[in-house]
């Protein structure tokens, strides 16, 4: 039985509940609604606290710490999806009222320099509610993203971040040559980068552990002479959201295109060690992050 549009009309409609929703209301229900996954999802609960056990420098055994963590965070990951569902009813005027952003000069600097800007982007907070931001000040970004079943539903999120001003790029393998040609064009490309989905990463140490993170904002960087920097936008304190820009990396050539890259996707490692360490509990990576936690081939 084909599941897909039973699953499509659900969440079109649990949306179009919560945007109707006063905004309180709703984030009451996202606190709800976390605490119900965090009791029921026993195996993710386990993985957000393994990974939260090296960003907090805490004692895999110390259940009880790590327990009031991973419940925040998936209080912080049902908000992240109560405003992905209301934010394409909120107004640009709206947004640009409740996002206070530290370091917008390094972004307009960059994009005045006519070769386009790449910011990477970690999984925390709400970086769609950045990017909304953004183009409220025509400065419209291009993301990737994975594709879900069903399709329609995929289509759907497309769709509703276009109407943000937002534009997403399904992640395949046309997906780099969309990216390149929008960076030609003195574009902005924000790209989530703190999990290597296709397993073909570069190593980088990261809260003190190997793992490995997508090359591709340094790749794209070195290629076409694009401005390098990282990102990040936390939600809260209440419904506002803080953004940060922080400076631009130093992408000048120091030796092959492959150790620029590893040099580079290791200072994007180390500055997201930072911004995840502001916020632990915002931290939506619920899957296994470094080789350790992951299972073996065939298990």
């Amino acid at each position: 039985m084909n599941k897909g549009p039973v699953v499509f009309r659900t969440y079109v409609t649990l949306g179009r509940c919560l945007a109707s929703l006063p905004e309180p209301v709703a984030l009451v229900v996202a606190n709800l609604v976390g605490d119900v996954l965090f009791r029921a999802r026993h195996e993710q609960r386990a993985m957000v606290s393994k990974n939260l056990s090296r960003v907090l420098d805490a004692d895999a055994s110390d259940t009880a710490i790590l327990d009031r963590w991973a419940r925040r965070a998936f209080r912080a990951y049902a908000r992240y999806w109560v405003e992905g569902a209301r934010l394409g009813g909120t107004s640009s005027s709206e947004v640009e009222q409740r996002t206070f952003i530290q370091g917008m000069q390094h972004l307009v600097e960059g994009m005045a320099l006519g070769k386009g800007v790449v910011m990477a982007l970690p999984h925390v907070g709400s970086w769609e509610y950045g990017g909304a931001f953004l183009a409220s000040q025509d400065l419209p970004m291009t993301a990737v993203a994975e594709r879900i079943d069903p399709p329609e539903l995929f289509e759907f999120f497309v769709e509703q971040r276009a109407a943000m001003g937002l534009t997403i790029v399904p992640l395949d393998s046309s997906s780099g040559g969309v990216l390149l040609a929008t960076l030609r064009r003195g574009g902005l490309v924000g790209l989530l980068c703190d999990r290597d989905i296709e397993g073909t990463g570069i190593e980088v140490d990261f809260f003190g552990e190997t793992t490995t993170m997508p090359a591709g904002p340094a790749t794209l960087a070195l290629r076409t002479g694009a401005v390098l920097t990282t990102g990040v936008v936390y939600s809260g304190p209440g419904p506002d959201h803080r953004a940060v820009i922080e400076p631009p990396i130093d992408t000048s050539r120091r030796g092959t295109l492959r150790t620029d890259v590893a040099r580079l996707t290791q200072e994007i490692a180390h500055r997201f060690e930072g911004m995840i360490r502001r916020a632990p509990e915002q931290w939506h990576v619920f899957q296994p992050l470094w080789p350790v936690d992951r299972p073996e081939d065939g298990a």
